[in-house]
């Protein structure tokens, strides 16, 4: 009898009875290791007892998808949601209630994808965007948006940005047809695709998706950029790629972490789990205990250990590693489900 309730238990994870929808993002708060924003394909939901219970905070939101998610680094209570659809939403008080911030924003923008916010470290009010419609920039905390796509001529899809944290000035703007650099704080921005994008792969509007681009705190020169395609390192800021990661068995690549306490230490995701690399991306390392499905669609680091870890998946929730990855324990459904 013992068995078989294991193998039902085992069946109904599978499946995702009793677990949650789909976590495509996870958002942490930098000061209180409590609070937990995740964002399913429907709904944002936050936990203030570390993942125990966690409540809806759509409401006052039109009914369209949040791709991204961002705390304000100095003032946590507000947070900025963006949509698949409906532009940029900014609350004061912690998710309960939303403001729509789309002015600058065309109606282009408006309607297609906000994929990521990333915040000017020396003010947390000037945050750029990226869009499937451009890079946005604004200084006032979203109250007003501006275009910022100087040299982008080739591509319009910006899927993700990466800022040397040592120099803010410089950006990394992973697109559809690649990367491009800015040393102006997006005033200008030029192509680096030199071993990244074939040639011959550059006409095609999605030649290479970049889905993450991050530049190494210990090396700033040191940049990763993580695509559908394969894992790419520079070591001179973008100037020359080289592909890393061949032995990966699934080269698409949905997320991408750099270890924020150890030197060249990074965790990648995907279809078939997490790996891990402890040497710059030379070898790799299936890191899975713990998951019942292995689809992976995005990891974060706790902003207060460095240890903890969370995973959201595609068919069975979140998971916790309290131990940089090594094992995953899941957590209480998301959404009470």
């Amino acid at each position: 009898m013992r068995n078989l309730v294991a193998a039902l238990v085992l069946v109904a994870a599978l499946f995702g009875c009793g677990r949650s929808d789909p976590i495509v993002l996870i958002q942490l708060h930098p000061q209180n290791p409590d609070i937990i924003y995740v964002a399913t394909n429907d709904y944002i939901y936050k936990s203030r007892d570390g993942g125990r219970t966690w409540a809806n905070l759509s409401q006052g939101m039109s009914y369209s998808r949040v791709i991204a998610m961002a705390i304000d680094p100095v003032y946590p209570a507000t947070v900025y949601a963006g949509t698949k659809g409906d532009a940029v939403y900014k609350s004061h008080d912690g998710g309960q209630r939303w403001t729509s911030m789309r002015s600058g924003l065309d109606d282009a923008t408006i309607t297609s994808v906000v994929n990521q916010f990333l915040f000017d470290p020396a003010d947390a009010q000037h945050i750029f965007l990226a869009t499937t419609m451009g890079v946005f920039e604004t200084r006032n905390g979203g109250e007003q948006w501006t275009k910022k796509m100087e040299g982008m001529k080739e591509v319009l899809m910006v899927v993700t940005l990466g800022m040397d944290p040592t120099r803010p000035s410089i950006l990394y703007a992973g697109t559809s047809g690649g990367v491009y650099k800015s040393i102006d704080q997006a005033d200008h921005w030029e192509k680096v695709n030199n071993g990244l994008v074939p040639p011959d792969m550059l006409k095609t509007s999605r030649a290479l998706n970049v889905t993450a681009i991050l530049v190494d705190p210990y090396e700033p020169d040191t940049v990763y950029a993580a695509t559908l395609a394969g894992l790419y390192k520079s070591t001179d800021g973008g100037n020359a790629w080289k592909r890393i990661g061949a032995s990966l068995v699934d080269q698409m690549i949905v997320a991408m972490v750099l270890d924020r306490t150890r030197r060249g230490v990074i965790y990648i995701t995907g279809r078939d789990g997490v790996h891990r690399s402890k040497d710059a991306g030379s070898t790799w390392k299936l890191v899975n205990s713990g998951f019942v499905t292995t689809n992976i669609r995005t990891i974060a680091q706790s902003a207060t250990d460095s240890n903890v870890f969370y995973a959201g998946t595609n068919g069975s929730g979140l998971y916790r590693s309290q131990d940089a990855g090594e094992t995953w324990e899941p957590m209480p459904p998301v959404g009470g489900k």
